[in-house]
């Protein structure tokens, strides 16, 4: 069975694509099981720029390795907030300064956006994954979901900016929402839908 591999390290990310695409005819692996230990330098100024250098560096590690009959997935999303200008953006991860740290993430997204009301909180969570086949090329597909920033942290659930962003069709957060129900909508759900059409 041709290996499916996921160029990430974050385990809610993997665990998220890996619920998606199952029953996909594919054996799905993370670099983890791979004993891949790479951390790509996420540097570019889009999330399309950083998923695809995260796909490409990991398809040429294993070329090298002599691995062949594989696909590399690499998948950059983040947080848009209109009235920031787009950011948190390619920075969603360590906006606070520390990679990976959620609580101080939002908390310091709730500080940007004191004062803002109503539609000044629209935001939108963005997913870009790129798909390097085992000929070496690249196909991209972009989901996105639009919600709104609640002003206060109130629960802790999901991960990354889930207990802040609003979504008007659950009438609660994405920290507040099942992950079947956040799976069948998200920025990641909906990028991964027009995957699968392409595998």
């Amino acid at each position: 069975m041709k290996k499916l591999i996921i160029a990430s390290n974050n385990k809610h990310k993997i665990e998220e694509i890996k619920s998606m695409l199952c029953g996909m005819p594919f054996e799905i692996r993370s670099l983890k099981e791979e004993n891949i230990d790479i951390d790509v330098v996420e540097d570019g100024t889009t999330f399309e720029e950083n998923s695809k250098k995260k796909a490409t560096e990991i398809y040429s590690y294993l070329k090298k390795r002599g691995e062949d009959n594989f696909l590399v997935l690499a998948d950059d999303s983040g947080l848009e907030v209109d009235s920031l200008n787009g950011a948190p953006g390619v920075y969603s991860a360590r906006y606070a300064g520390e990679h990976g740290n959620d609580y101080k993430n939002n908390i310091k997204l709730l500080e940007e956006m004191k004062g803002f009301k109503g539609d000044d909180r629209k935001a939108r969570f963005v997913c870009v994954i790129s798909l390097v086949d085992e000929n070496g090329e690249t196909k991209v597909v972009r989901g996105e979901v639009d919600g709104y920033i609640i002003e206060e942290l109130k629960t802790e659930g999901g991960f990354g900016y889930d207990p802040l962003f609003f979504y008007e069709g659950f009438n609660k957060t994405f920290g507040e929402a099942s992950s079947e129900e956040k799976n069948a909508i998200s920025h990641r759900g909906n990028a991964l839908k027009k995957l699968k059409e392409i595998l």
